[in-house]
């Protein structure tokens, strides 16, 4: 393990186990992720109010979309991870050289991730059981999101390294005025303004991508006129150092390789929607983004959480490491109860929010109060694989993922929606019993990891 920190090192703060320093970081990192998932509802509430058909065209072009993008995010988690540990060990300094490398991890990643969505988006499409109307419609919209990908890519690996420097709230207001961005351009081209005649679910693609651009140039410009970016090296070429570039990459393969099988679980579900009927694809894309949007406050107490516990061991303190992880568990626990409580309280005008037709409305306001059971499960499975990667225990978190959700959860899922003939409710009982499994088999890991440190 690396030697400790120099005194005063700027973690000194974030590594202090306790509530104030997490909720400190976490705050305006739950607020950006919540800021990512509302470019979701935005698309997916304008989408569905405008069209119930072009709901369903967007959720599947969305479904595969997510998938990669999800992959490709996880391939660079390990600008985070190495960033805090650094900070942690004194050695902040060198944290610009990390970004630079993951600079450029995050071009090569981004451009390959697009050219092959791109390319073989339509095959996909075509070659999952869909029918024909479905398929043609989710296309066009697959493809402009996969241009998108670029942009979003760098964009994230510039606001993973501000996170890790505790500047979380420069990127939580970069993502949130790519939102106005995203907003203006859904309402003026979803409902055909534009003239480019456009389908209203393709309109909102276009408005999702330009609003990435615009991201990117937010954060960019932040990191540019941040008064420390040069004394950090940011603006100097990075050392050839491959050993630094071989952890990086070990980082992120394994985080990309959880991340795909957890994301690719849930977009089959998307499938086996389709397999049921339209009506189940708008109601599962409507589940689904709440989900998505609820998963984005444990994603943020994750990242605060994972940025507390990288830190203390960086600074090679197996107390401080444990004291961080409780802290992200029972701080985590607290806030999703709470969030169940909500979502249980308000699914029907939730529902409603969503689509105005009444069939869907009414099946989706019984979906989401059943899905109120995988939250909390969800949400500590995410802290505390995220807990793990601070540690470079970096595989742990992928093989609980491809047990829970691959081995159990799709299985299920199909089992319960179309045999059994329980439909949305049945993947969403597939959902509860591998967010439950997934969580267990984390915490126990990170138990046991610290327990044998102490």
């Amino acid at each position: 393990m690396s030697s400790a920190p120099a005194e005063h090192s700027p973690a000194d703060g974030l590594a202090t186990p306790g509530y104030a320093p997490l909720i400190r970081l976490a705050a305006p990192v739950v607020a950006s992720r919540l800021g990512i998932m509302a470019m979701g509802v935005v698309d997916t509430v304008v989408v569905g109010r405008y069209s119930a058909t072009e709901l369903g065209y967007h959720a599947l072009g969305w479904a595969p979309t997510a998938v990669v993008l999800t992959t490709a995010v996880g391939l660079l988690s390990g600008v985070q991870v190495l960033t805090s540990q650094a900070i942690g060990n004194g050695r902040e300094a060198d944290t610009g050289a990390i970004l630079r490398r993951g600079i450029a991890y995050a071009f090569w990643v981004g451009l390959a991730a697009a050219a092959v969505l791109a390319g073989l988006g339509g095959l996909l499409m075509h070659n999952i059981g869909l029918n024909e109307a479905l398929a043609n419609g989710a296309t066009p919209v697959l493809q402009v999101l996969a241009l998108s990908l670029l942009p979003i890519l760098i964009a994230d690996a510039g606001m993973f390294w501000l996170e890790a420097h505790g500047r979380a709230v420069p990127g939580m207001l970069a993502m949130w005025g790519a939102n106005v961005v995203n907003l203006i351009l859904n309402l003026w081209l979803v409902p055909g303004n534009s003239g480019f005649g456009i389908s209203g679910a393709v309109a909102s693609g276009w408005a999702t991508a330009l609003s990435r651009v615009a991201l990117l140039v937010f954060i960019w410009v932040l990191i540019v006129r941040w008064r420390r970016a040069r004394e950090l090296g940011v603006f100097a070429p990075a050392p050839h150092d491959p050993a630094a570039a071989r952890e990086m990459r070990r980082i992120g393969y394994a985080a990309s390789s959880s991340y795909f099988v957890e994301t690719l679980a849930f977009a089959s579900m998307s499938i086996v929607a389709g397999w049921i009927s339209a009506q189940a694809v708008a109601t599962w894309a409507i589940v689904l983004n709440v989900a998505a949007v609820v998963f984005m406050v444990p994603l943020g107490l994750a990242t605060a959480t994972g940025v507390m516990v990288g830190r203390a061991y960086g600074a090679g303190q197996p107390q401080g490491v444990r004291a961080a992880g409780g802290t992200g568990f029972r701080f985590t626990s607290l806030v999703m109860l709470a969030i169940c409580a909500g979502v249980a309280l308000g699914n029907q005008s939730i529902a409603a929010a969503y689509t105005l037709d009444g069939p869907v409305r009414e099946l989706a306001s019984a979906a989401l109060l059943l899905s109120c059971l995988f939250f909390l499960a969800d949400g500590l499975q995410v802290v505390g694989a995220q807990s793990l990667r601070a540690q470079s225990d970096v595989w742990a978190p992928t093989a609980t993922h491809l047990a829970s959700y691959l081995v159990v959860m799709m299985p299920l899922g199909y089992l319960f929606a179309i045999p059994l003939g329980l439909g949305v409710a049945g993947i969403v009982w597939a959902i509860i019993i591998a967010s439950l499994m997934s969580a267990s088999l984390l915490w126990v890991r990170f138990l046991w990891m610290t327990n044998r440190r102490r």
